[in-house]
């Protein structure tokens, strides 16, 4: 059963919030030309070669743990599922990740549908050795016109964790409705880059409040927005998907909950926002803002001691958007 993201969620008012370990998996095949490592360094971190200055957000190892925690706080939100379009009884055939990262979700899905060739992209080749022989990866850039023929269709195309990276969501919708075979799915899983609380904590949040308008403001400037989540269902109805769903769950940002499920939902979900910070904030603040580094850090480390705070019972809303290319569909 999907929560309610209206349902209130129980404070649990004990000080129990400790942090746990993750590890992220190993493992792929990997097509690339060798000019894509020829990475840019700024601010201590580490950004991608290919199509240089156009996504903000690094990827050295330090973001790949992120990506990593990430992937685990959305499965765990499901109760381990990767996906939630109805594809499993059609049994898919060819899949695609769009800007896949690390290449969790890949792998897994490969796994979980061994007869199913998946395949991930994404502007750097930080994607692992290995993999299952029905994975594989490629450099492409989701937001230029994609590398496959127009005859390729998949039977399911996945995007998680757009919003910030996409200039223009109606030619990457177009073309994921272009790449589709009659009856295919397509599934974009992004959560809001806004707080909220039940009782009005969130609201003594000014640090937190504060950062993710100046990070909304910054993305916009930027021209690639970053809070898109809650336009998506719109933009595909625009596009012409039918069936639209879009499951939204509710994650709390701390161990505040009572509820034993969501309490260690908050726990990842503490984790992750406080990991997120940083990757989010110091190519936008510095790049767009005129933040100098040191600025940037300070304003970072309040919004974290804001987090670490179990005074605010904080959530954020995670969707789940999906929709179907029509059967009877024409070739636009």
């Amino acid at each position: 059963m999907l929560p309610n993201p209206n349902e209130r969620i129980q404070v649990d008012t004990s000080d129990d919030d400790s942090l746990f370990d993750t590890q992220s998996l190993v493992g792929s095949n990997l097509s690339f030309a060798s000019s894509v490592r020829d990475y840019n360094y700024e601010n201590g971190r580490r950004y991608h070669a290919y199509r240089n200055g156009q996504y903000p957000f690094p990827n050295d190892e330090e973001e790949q743990d992120r990506l990593a925690l990430m992937h685990h706080l959305f499965k765990l939100l499901t109760g381990g599922d990767l996906l939630r379009a109805p594809i499993r009884d059609s049994k898919p055939r060819r899949v695609l990740d769009i800007g896949t990262g690390t290449g969790e979700w890949a792998i897994e899905m490969a796994e979980d549908y061994p007869y199913a060739d998946i395949i991930g992209t994404d502007l750097s080749p930080i994607q692992p050795n290995w993999a299952p022989p029905n994975c594989r990866f490629f450099i492409d850039d989701a937001e230029s016109d994609w590398t496959f023929s127009p005859h390729e269709k998949f039977d399911y195309i996945h995007a998680r964790s757009m919003g910030g990276g996409i200039g223009d969501w109606s030619k990457l919708l177009k073309q994921a409705y272009q790449h589709l075979k009659p009856g295919g799915w397509f599934e974009a899983q992004e959560f809001e880059a806004l707080v909220l609380s039940d009782d009005g904590t969130h609201e003594h949040a000014t640090s937190i409040l504060g950062w993710q308008d100046l990070l909304n403001q910054a993305s916009t400037k930027f021209g690639k927005p970053m809070n898109v989540a809650p336009r998506l269902t719109q933009w595909m109805e625009n596009q012409g998907f039918a069936n639209v769903t879009d499951d939204i769950y509710k994650c709390p940002v701390g161990g505040w909950p009572k509820n034993r499920r969501l309490k260690e939902i908050g726990r990842v979900g503490k984790v992750t926002i406080l990991e997120v910070v940083e990757p989010y904030t110091l190519a936008l603040f510095t790049r767009v803002l005129g933040f100098s580094y040191q600025d940037a850090q300070e304003y970072m480390d309040k919004v974290r001691a804001e987090l670490m705070s179990n005074s605010h019972h904080l959530y954020v809303h995670f969707h789940f958007i999906y929709g179907q290319k029509p059967f009877d569909s024409d070739t636009r």
